[in-house]
C-alpha cells in the first residue's frame, strides 16, 4: 500500500505522459501505452511481461470519476487490470470476460454521483487511489505495428472531460522523461524504509480497513500519534522499519519464498490480486513482482532451483519437458520467461526472452511433448527456436499462464521438474 502511495507521490509531478526508465508513466487519472514489447532496459519495475504490450495509469478518485476507454480488440487476447490501492483487483475487463468496446466509468468507495448517457458500465473501486494496467498480447514480430490504431484508443481521463466519442492518443509519440521508477534488484527504491512510517499516516486515509482490521488500523494511529509527539518513537519506528526491510521483506525477493509449494520446487501465488489480509503473502508478491493478475486470469509459477534443489546458475544447462498432452491447459495462451537474479530481463544478442505458445516456430517433439532448452551458449540450429538465453549468473524461471483452465486452479496441473543437463553446443559447419 506504501508503494503504490509513493508511485501516486512520484507521478504527481509529471506534467505530461511518457516514458521513464523504459516505463509508461503518467499523472494520475491519466494513461501511458508503450506501443511493442518492454525492452531489457526496464529495470523499475519486476519480471515485465515480454510477450504483450504495456501501459500504466495511476487512479486518484478523491475528486472526480474516470472513463476507461476499451477498444474494440477483435480476436487479439488482451486483459485491462484494474487493481485498488492494496492491489486486489477490484473489476473484470478483459477478453476471457467478453467486455464490449465502450466507455466504463471508474469511481471511488463513496462515489454517488450521476452516470453519463453513453457509459457501459460502473466500476467501483474499494480505495481512493488504484491504478490501471493494460496488456494486449503481440504473438508475432510485426503485429505491434498492426495493433497500432487499437492501443493509440487505450485511454483513462477525468469523466468532467467525457464527449461520449472514441479519443485517440498517437502513443509513438510519447516524451522520454527522466527515470523515476529507481534500481533494479532487492534494493528496489519504491519503498524507503526509514520513510515507511511517514508514509503510513496517507495510507491509512485512502485505504479504509478491512472487515476486522479496524483494532488494527487504530493500533497503528495510537503509535502514530505517539511518533508525532515524541522524537524517540520516530527514530524506533524508522530503526524498526529498515530492520524489518534487512531480515523480513529482503528475503521475500527469492521466488522459492514467494507464496505456496508446488510440485518440483516450483511456487505459486494463490491468491494473486485477490490477498484480502493474507499481508506476507501480498508483500512478498509487491517485493518479488507486483501488480500480478487475479488466478482467474494469470497463474504465475516461480522457479529458483533445479529439480536437485541447487540454485539455477549460467554456469549450467537445463531442460524443461512437457510430456505429451501435460502444456499448460489454457483458453488463452502461456510463456516461459527467464529473468536474472535482480528479476529483470536479461540482455542478449537474440532478444529472446521467453518461449510458449505465442512463439511462431517453437518445435513439437513427434510424440506430442515440447523441451525448452535454457543455457547461456547458442545450442544447435534444431533447438534454437526452443531456447531460453540464460546469464552468466543466477536466474529465475516464470511461468505464466493467461486465462488458465480449471485443471491448474485447482492444483491438478504444474509445471515439469528443471532438469540440470549436459550443455548442447552449436557445431560449426
Amino acid at each position: 500500500m506504501v508503494y503504490i502511495q509513493n508511485c501516486h507521490t512520484t507521478l504527481s509531478w509529471l506534467r505530461s505522459s511518457g516514458i521513464s526508465g523504459g516505463a509508461p508513466v503518467a499523472p494520475p487519472n491519466r494513461l501511458c501505452m508503450l506501443t511493442d514489447r518492454v525492452k531489457p532496459s526496464l529495470k523499475a519495475v519486476a519480471c515485465p511481461n515480454p510477450d504483450v504490450i504495456y501501459g500504466f495509469g495511476i487512479l486518484d478518485l478523491r475528486d472526480d470519476a474516470v472513463i476507461l476507454q476499451v477498444p474494440d480488440f477483435g480476436d487479439q487476447f488482451w486483459l485491462i487490470q484494474l487493481g485498488d490501492q492494496r492491489t486486489d483487483g477490484f473489476a473484470q475487463v478483459g477478453k476471457m470476460y467478453n467486455t464490449k468496446p465502450g466507455f466504463y466509468l471508474i469511481v471511488g468507495p463513496d462515489w454517488q454521483g450521476t452516470t453519463p448517457p453513453g457509459v457501459a458500465g460502473v466500476l467501483r473501486c474499494p480505495t481512493q487511489i488504484g491504478y490501471v494496467l493494460p496488456r494486449v498480447l503481440l504473438s508475432g514480430k510485426s503485429e505491434a505495428a498492426a495493433l497500432k490504431a487499437t492501443i493509440d484508443q487505450i485511454m483513462i481521463y477525468p469523466a468532467r472531460q467525457f464527449r461520449g466519442r472514441f479519443e485517440s492518443c498517437d502513443w509513438s509519440r510519447k516524451r522520454w522523461l527522466p527515470n523515476v521508477g529507481g534500481p533494479a534488484g532487492k534494493s528496489r527504491g519504491h519503498v524507503a524504509p526509514a520513510k515507511f512510517f511517514e508514509v503510513l499516516p496517507d495510507v491509512l486515509e485512502t485505504v479504509p480497513p478491512l472487515p476486522g482490521e479496524e483494532p488494527l488500523y487504530a493500533y497503528f494511529r495510537e503509535v502514530l500519534e505517539l511518533a508525532e509527539k515524541d522524537e524517540r518513537v520516530r527514530a524506533l519506528l524508522a530503526e524498526t522499519a529498515v530492520s524489518a526491510e534487512q531480515e523480513l521483506i529482503e528475503p521475500l525477493f527469492e521466488f522459492r519464498r514467494v507464496g505456496q509449494q508446488a510440485k518440483h520446487h516450483w511456487t505459486t501465488a494463490a491468491k494473486g490480486a485477490a490477498f484480502g489480509a493474507d499481508y506476507l503473502t501480498r508483500t512478498a508478491v509487491a517485493k518479488s513482482n507486483i501488480f500480478v493478475n487475479q488466478p482467474a486470469e494469470t497463474k504465475y509459477f516461480y522457479q529458483d532451483l533445479d529439480a536437485g534443489g541447487q540454485r539455477l546458475s549460467g554456469d549450467k544447462s537445463y531442460r524443461v519437458t512437457f510430456a505429451p498432452g501435460r502444456l499448460p491447459p489454457t483458453k488463452g495462451h502461456w510463456s516461459l520467461a527467464l529473468y536474472d537474479e535482480n528479476h529483470v530481463l536479461h540482455p542478449n544478442d537474440w532478444n529472446r526472452h521467453s518461449v510458449g505458445v505465442s512463439t511462431s516456430k517453437m518445435q513439437i517433439s513427434p510424440d506430442g511433448s515440447v523441451t525448452i532448452l535454457v543455457q547461456q551458449d547458442a545450442p544447435p540450429d534444431e533447438w534454437h527456436e526452443n531456447w531460453l538465453p540464460a546469464p552468466a549468473g543466477k536466474f529465475s524461471l516464470y511461468l505464466r499462464v493467461y486465462w488458465p483452465d480449471e485443471e491448474i486452479l485447482t492444483g491438478q496441473w504444474s509445471p515439469p521438474e528443471v532438469e540440470s543437463m549436459t550443455p548442447l553446443r552449436y557445431a560449426a559447419r
